[in-house]
């Protein structure tokens, strides 16, 4: 009789990866999984900015207090052939669905940024859920599209906001430039954050109704021009699929 040994440390090989396969075939929280461990961290992270090689970036407005500039900056995008995303809060869209409208029209990409623009790292699953799925649907009666993209109010999130915007079939979007226009900077000034700190597949944080949001655009969208960036929408700056997120936020092309 024949018997077969096994040693403890092949035995603790085996299993550990079995527990990787189980993990690339489950979700936590609605997350892949690979997409957590393999970051080396358990904490999920939103998309900061996109690894590419090209010269592309994607500019992207948060709406959530006025309007009155928001058809210029259309105008402005329009001049450059430029393409924008714009992420609004629910309330937004019940104050100005004629800006939806415009917004839509002018073809730029539409997120949510909640429906009552709360610190969602600081509510529960609840809660979250439903100022995700009742600011989608505002914004989707108005446009006739579905909402892929979200962006947290304040910046602010958890494992449980990115997995339940997930859950939802949306992408948490952050941003790598702040463009700083909240604060009242000048549109030099803004240009120059945005100039020092641009990389390939940056995105960059402006607000659809700072101070001086339509000269900023200008001066950003000539910048990137002359630097041979091509300006596009957050949806089409990112992977959609057979990708990774590192620890720092930036997606990867797998």
């Amino acid at each position: 009789m024949h018997f077969c040994v096994i040693k403890s440390r092949t035995i603790k090989i085996f299993i550990a990866m079995a527990v990787v396969m189980v993990l690339l075939s489950v979700s936590v929280y609605g997350a892949p999984c690979a997409d957590v461990f393999f970051g080396n961290s358990s904490r999920l992270v939103p998309i900061y900015n996109v690894g590419r090689e090209e010269k592309v970036v994607a500019l992207s407005y948060d709406a959530a207090w006025g309007a009155d500039k928001t058809e210029d900056i259309l105008t402005v995008l329009k001049e450059f052939d430029a393409k924008a995303t714009f992420f609004l809060v629910g309330f937004w869209v019940d104050k100005f669905p004629e800006k939806v409208e415009a917004i839509n029209g002018a073809e730029m990409e539409i997120g949510t940024h909640s429906d009552s623009h709360p610190d969602l790292a600081k509510k529960n699953a609840e809660t979250i859920k439903q100022e995700l799925t009742s600011s989608m649907s505002k914004i989707t009666k108005i446009t006739g599209k579905e909402v892929e993209l979200f962006r947290a109010p304040f910046g602010s999130y958890n494992n449980t906001v990115i997995s339940i915007a997930s859950g939802l079939g949306l992408k948490t979007i952050q941003w790598n430039i702040d463009s700083l226009d909240w604060k009242g900077l000048s549109a030099p000034d803004v240009n120059s954050r945005v100039m020092k700190n641009l990389v390939p597949g940056s995105i960059i944080l402006m607000h659809n109704n700072a101070d001086n949001v339509v000269q900023s655009t200008k001066l950003v969208l000539q910048g990137l021009k002359e630097r041979g960036y091509k300006v596009t929408t957050i949806g089409d700056l990112i992977y959609k699929e057979n990708y990774s997120i590192d620890n720092a936020g930036k997606q990867i092309k797998n």
